[in-house]
């Protein structure tokens, strides 16, 4: 069983930037980032496989947010620039055995952080 527990949401304004991490409580294979705003489904962020070697992004956020990872501190993290305030959402961590887009593909989930961006 893997945990996973997120931190560094909170407020920031629009053009601004945060950093989300992850950080897990055993060896993980891919990871990803996941975000659900108020009123809407649960949607992909980012993906990054255990090597690095390979990422994948939603358009929403490609050339924004970054994906990134540090094995030895079992940490995925989330930069991301240039907010807009239709990036608020509930951000969760997840952890599966390939680098997929849908959410069933992944195991874990961590509790989520919240991200607000004003306007």
């Amino acid at each position: 069983q893997v945990q996973l527990v997120e931190s560094g949401g909170g407020l920031a304004q629009a053009g601004g930037s945060l950093r989300l991490s992850c950080a897990a409580s055993g060896r993980t294979f891919s990871m990803a980032w996941f975000r659900q705003a108020p009123g809407k489904e649960r949607e992909f962020v980012a993906t990054i496989t255990w090597s690095a070697e390979r990422t994948a992004y939603a358009d929403s956020v490609k050339g924004r947010f970054t994906i990134s990872r540090d094995n030895a501190k079992n940490t995925v993290y989330l930069q991301m620039n240039s907010l807009k305030p239709e990036d608020t959402a509930v951000y969760y961590c997840a952890a599966g055995s390939s680098t997929a887009t849908g959410q069933r593909s992944y195991n874990y989930w961590g509790q989520g952080t919240q991200v607000t961006v004003s306007s």
